[in-house]
């Protein structure tokens, strides 16, 4: 039951998190069969998570890889016993992994997605999560930046697809650079509620984003 946390009236999400535990100080003693059965129970979540966020299937991947890769050599690992859920845990490795692919990589048609997608994350304060929401709210992205009026439209796709800089989207648009920025905030928060509720939402202001 995805987005129900564990509590003692959901035995089976109780059961998991206690062998994730148990699993996870297995890995951490070198016991390989352990660290398999990790990657066998949560591979399809991070996969999920990554390939949602990002334009190619081989860099989604290449990341879940990278994720993995980072358990097994202990470089994020929490301590076992230490009370981490596990799933979330993986989900926060994604997301560093993911921003860390967006800053270093030179295909910037690419990961403009990826970068949308974790600004939006960021204003609705979305951490690492296990409520099964990832692909389902970001599958409702397109639908939502196709509502935006276009001038908002625009001006997040100067920014994040073509790497325009406030200044240079404002020399565009004939605004003030405080106005490009403001239309790109209130475009950003229009994209969010649009995620949260499920419908297209108008800009603060009064004017559709």
């Amino acid at each position: 039951m995805p987005g129900v946390p564990p509590t003692p009236d959901n035995p089976m999400l109780v059961n998991e998190a206690a062998d994730d535990s148990r699993l996870l100080a297995a890995a951490q003693r070198g016991d390989h069969v352990a660290f398999t059965a990790i990657i066998e129970r949560h591979a399809r979540l991070v996969h999920g998570y990554l390939r949602a966020r990002l334009a190619r299937l081989a860099d989604a991947e290449d990341l879940g890889q990278e994720v993995f890769l980072r358990v097994y050599t202990a470089k994020a690992v929490p301590r076992a016993g230490s009370g981490v859920a596990m799933r979330p845990w993986l989900i926060g490795i994604a997301r560093n992994v993911l921003r860390e692919h967006a800053r270093a990589t030179k295909r910037r048609r690419e990961t403009a997605w990826t970068e949308l997608c974790l600004d939006i994350e960021d204003l609705a304060g979305s951490g690492p999560r296990d409520d099964g929401t990832f692909d389902d709210v970001m599958g409702k992205l397109p639908r939502c930046l196709e509502a935006l009026g276009p001038s908002a439209r625009q001006a997040l796709d100067l920014y994040y697809h073509d790497d325009l800089r406030m200044q240079e989207i404002a020399t565009r648009f004939k605004r003030s650079e405080g106005a490009v920025k403001l239309l790109v905030h209130r475009a950003r928060q229009a994209v969010r509620r649009c995620l949260e509720s499920g419908q297209a939402v108008a800009a603060e202001g009064g004017e559709e984003a």
